[in-house]
């Protein structure tokens, strides 16, 4: 079986009033040898957990492990300014010691682009400006750049990327215009509850985009996925088909996994829709039941 990283999500609803725990998550999925962490970026309460800043939080992670990934699942670029964006992910680089993966998408939700004064219809265009400007600043000091939203002379970036080019991209979305983005901007794609079909669909899309075979081949494919273990009460339904099925066994959950090995996938994110107190348990199983049978 081809190799295939688990990272887990850190999206349950933490307790208020001990911000300490999902720091505990995190240094247990290291302790288990987990590949990385996730953390969405809503700013509005969207019901499906603890809704923080995920560069913020990514950083208290960072000081709280050594050797685990750090991954935003996604960050919503235009909400950004881009010159706000490079520096906040190059100082995260930087204080993590080269471990931030930053995943990128457009965004969706209209309240969250009227509250930030952002024109939604904007975001496509807005992401691939922001996504340009970064990658000037990561890679040239000086650095010169004209775009639609940003204008650049001369700039110095506050924090230099450790990471040469700095930080890697994942770029999110299924449409030929985020297809296209990954190309252009990204080191790989990052999907949601993709399943070994559609892996194989994005690889022949990606191909069939790229301008040479290389661009495409040097992508890394990765997704988000939904699992509940057996055992362990669900806390919301999972938004999208679960691992393993309704009734999952360690058996069917590493089938799956397999199969989206086999269709390309490298990078699996786990999504565990449960409660926070159950956030240990589930990783446990997975590490124990799960892990070792996919190496």
């Amino acid at each position: 079986m081809p190799l295939l990283r688990l990272g887990v999500s850190l999206q349950p609803r933490w307790p208020l009033d001990d911000g300490g725990s999902v720091l505990r998550a995190a240094r247990r999925a290291e302790d288990l040898g987990f590949d990385h962490v996730a953390v969405g970026n809503r700013l509005l309460d969207s019901g499906f957990g603890l809704d923080t800043d995920p560069l913020v939080l990514l950083s208290a992670v960072a000081g709280a492990t050594t050797r685990l990934r750090l991954l935003t699942s996604v960050l919503v670029a235009p909400y950004y300014p881009a010159l706000v964006l490079a520096n906040q992910a190059a100082t995260l680089d930087v204080v993590s010691g080269g471990r931030l993966i930053l995943g990128v998408g457009t965004g969706w939700n209209p309240d969250e682009f009227n509250a930030v004064g952002v024109p939604a219809r904007e975001r496509g265009a807005r992401t691939d400006d922001h996504l340009a400007a970064a990658k000037a600043l990561w890679t040239r000091r000086p650095a010169d750049f004209d775009g639609p939203f940003t204008t650049l002379r001369a700039a110095h970036l506050g924090a230099p990327p450790v990471t040469p080019g700095g930080p890697p991209v994942w770029v999110g979305g299924h449409s030929d215009a985020a297809l296209r983005r990954a190309l252009r901007f990204g080191d790989g794609w990052y999907g949601t509850g993709a399943d070994p079909a559609e892996v194989t669909d994005v690889r022949r899309r990606l191909h069939e985009l790229a301008t040479d075979a290389g661009e495409a081949d040097r992508l890394i494919l990765a997704s988000a996925a939904f699992l509940t273990p057996p055992g362990v009460p669900a806390a919301v339904p999972p938004p999208g088909r679960p691992l393993g099925g309704v009734t999952p066994t360690a058996a069917s959950v590493t089938d799956d996994l397999g199969q989206l090995a086999e269709a390309g996938l490298t990078a699996c994110t786990l999504w565990l829709p449960v409660a926070a107190e159950h956030v240990g348990d589930a990783m446990e199983w997975i590490a124990a039941e799960v892990a070792p049978q996919l190496t």
